[in-house]
C-alpha cells in the first residue's frame, strides 16, 4: 500500500528545528514517509555535534540537504539572521528546493510527495506545493499572541507607530503607548510587541520580512501553532478569523510523549546543534524538591560579559541552588568568564554547563524555577514542568510572551534591569517568597490544562492534530 510522503522544511535555527522535528516524528508515527530538509551549514553542525551517523535517519525518516544560496560560515560562526532573512525574502533557496523535490519525485525508492510542511517564515515551498498541486501547511513557531502581533505589523506602520521617528522614542515614553486595535491583547503597549517594531529604519530587514511573510501565510492550506486553546483562546479566535484553518496542536512535547511509544526507533533521531552536557542528572538528584533554579537563555540570545557577571553574582548572592546552561557563543566578544572567587562562592550550590537537555531538566522534581529569555519553546517547556519563571526577554516576540506570562497567566516575574541586586531579589522571591508560592500553584494549574489538551480522544490539541492530518495533509493522498 502506498504511503503519504511529507516534505518538512524548518527554519534553520535550533528553536525552530526542535519543534518541527517533533511534528515530523508525529507524522512518521502516523504512517507518513518523512523527508526532513536542512541546509548545508546545519548539516556540518549536526555531524560535529552528534557524530557521523547523525543524518542516517531511518527507512521512513530521511534527511535531505539543500543549499540556501549563501556561503557556509566558517566553523564556530553562526549564520547572520538579517542576511538569512534578506535571502529568504528573495526566495534564494527556492531553486535548490525545487531541485530536491524533482529528485525525490524521480526516485524509485520514494513514494510520491503528498504534502509539504514548512516553517511560517520559510514560505518559498508554497510555490512548489502549488506546482505539485499538494497541500502546504505552515507551522508558525511563536505563541499565538506573538503571531497575532506580527499580523498587525503593517497596521502599526500605517498608523505611524513604527518605524520610530528617532532614537529618543526608546526612552521618552513612546514605547508605553497602548496599542488598542489588536484583538484579544487589551492593554498591550508598544514595548510589549515583538522587538522588531523598535527600529527607526523604514527599510529595516526584520520588520519588513515579518510583514511580508505574514502576508504570504494567507496562501497556506492551513496554519498550525504549538499552543493550547485554553491558554491562548482569544488570540487563536482572532487568528481564525484572519487566516486559513488555524490549528492549536501543543504542547508538542506532551503530544509526542503520548503518541510515540517509548523505545521507538524515532528516539534515535535528533537535531541538537551543540553537544549536550550529561553531568546534570546526578547533581539534580542530590537536591531537595523544588530547590533549584534552572537558567538558560536559548539558542540565539547574546549578552555582554558584564551581563554574564551580573547574572552570575545575582544567582550566587541569592544563596539558592542553580544550574546554568552557558552556550559557547552566549557572550559577545572574548569573555573572561568568572573569577576564582565566584567559583568558590557557588561550590555545591551552582553548576555551570554548556548545552543541556532542557525539557528533561524542567521536568525534574528538584527544579522549582526557571530564569529564561521567554522564547516560546522554553515557556511551554516550563509550564509542562509546572515551573514558574523569571523573564528576561531579549528579542523577537519574547517581549510578548513575557507580557502574557506575567500579566495574564500568573507565571512570571520580569527583570527590568540586569543588575546583581535585582537578579538576587527576583531569584529569592521566586524560590522562597510569597509571590513564588502563588506562581508555583498557578504553574501546576496550567500544567494540568496542558496535559488535558493532549489526552485523546477529547483533548483539544489531540483532536486538532488529527484534523490537521486528515483534513489537510492527507487531502491529496490516495492510498491505492
Amino acid at each position: 500500500m502506498a504511503k503519504p510522503h511529507a516534505v518538512i522544511v524548518p527554519y534553520p535555527t535550533q528553536g525552530h528545528m526542535n519543534p518541527m522535528l517533533k511534528v515530523a516524528k508525529l507524522l512518521c508515527q502516523k504512517g507518513f514517509q518523512i523527508t526532513f530538509v536542512i541546509n548545508e551549514f546545519n548539516k556540518q553542525r549536526l555531524l560535529r555535534a552528534r557524530g557521523p551517523a547523525a543524518l542516517d535517519g531511518l527507512p521512513s525518516f530521511r534527511f535531505a540537504t539543500i543549499s540556501d544560496g549563501l556561503p557556509v560560515p566558517e566553523d564556530g560562526k553562526r549564520q547572520d539572521t538579517h542576511v538569512y532573512c534578506e535571502a529568504l525574502s528573495r526566495d534564494t533557496p527556492l531553486p535548490f528546493f525545487r531541485q530536491l523535490v524533482n529528485d525525490l519525485r524521480s526516485s524509485a525508492n520514494m513514494p510520491p510527495i503528498t504534502c509539504i510542511v514548512c516553517d511560517g517564515v520559510m514560505s518559498f515551498p508554497l510555490k512548489v506545493a502549488k506546482e505539485l498541486d499538494v497541500p502546504c501547511a505552515l507551522f508558525w513557531t511563536p505563541s499565538a499572541c506573538g503571531f497575532l502581533c506580527y499580523s498587525y505589523f503593517r497596521e502599526l506602520v500605517e498608523k505611524g507607530l513604527t518605524p520610530l521617528k528617532d532614537e529618543s522614542c526608546l526612552t521618552n515614553g513612546h514605547l508605553d503607548t497602548v496599542v488598542d486595535f489588536i484583538p484579544a491583547m487589551e492593554g498591550i503597549r508598544l514595548r510589549d510587541l515583538p522587538k522588531f517594531v523598535r527600529t527607526t529604519n523604514p527599510d529595516d530587514i526584520m520588520l519588513n520580512f515579518a510583514i511580508n511573510e505574514i502576508e504570504k501565510a494567507y496562501k497556506g492550506s492551513a496554519i498550525f501553532i504549538n499552543t493550547i486553546v485554553d491558554l491562548e483562546r482569544g488570540a487563536l479566535d482572532a487568528l481564525s478569523k484572519m487566516f486559513p484553518p488555524v490549528y492549536a496542536i501543543g504542547p508538542l512535547q506532551l503530544l509526542e510523549k503520548i503518541q510515540i511509544p517509548q523505545n521507538s526507533e524515532l528516539e534515535s533521531i535528533g537535531v541538537n546543534l551543540w553537544k549536550e552536557d550529561s553531568e546534570y542528572l546526578d547533581w539534580l538528584d542530590e537536591k531537595e524538591p523544588k530547590s533549584v533554579i534552572y537558567v538558560n537563555f536559548g539558542s540565539m540570545t547574546r549578552m555582554t560579559a558584564q551581563e554574564l557577571l551580573e547574572f552570575g553574582w545575582g544567582l550566587a548572592n541569592s544563596k539558592q541552588n542553580f544550574m546554568w546552561g552557558i552556550r559557547p557563543d552566549l557572550v559577545f566578544g572574548e569573555s573572561t568568564g568568572f573569577p576564582p572567587e565566584f567559583e568558590a562562592e557557588i561550590k555545591e550550590r551552582g553548576l555551570l554547563l554548556t548545552w543541556t537537555p532542557q525539557e528533561k531538566i524542567l521536568c525534574h522534581p528538584s527544579v522549582g524555577g526557571f530564569l529564561t529569555h521567554c522564547g516560546w519553546n522554553s515557556l511551554l517547556e516550563s509550564i509542562v514542568g509546572g515551573v514558574p519563571m523569571i523573564c528576561w526577554p531579549v528579542g523577537t516576540e519574547q517581549t510578548t510572551n513575557c507580557w502574557s506570562a506575567c500579566k495574564h497567566w500568573g507565571l512570571g516575574l520580569k527583570i527590568t534591569e540586569v543588575k546583581r541586586a535585582e537578579v538576587e531579589r527576583l531569584v529569592g522571591e521566586l524560590m522562597v517568597g510569597e509571590s513564588g508560592k502563588k506562581m508555583k500553584a498557578k504553574a501546576m494549574e496550567w500544567k494540568k490544562v496542558l496535559e488535558d489538551a493532549v489526552t485523546a480522544p477529547a483533548g483539544s490539541s489531540s483532536v486538532n492534530f488529527d484534523n490537521l492530518v486528515n483534513k489537510v495533509l492527507l487531502s491529496k493522498f490516495e492510498s491505492g
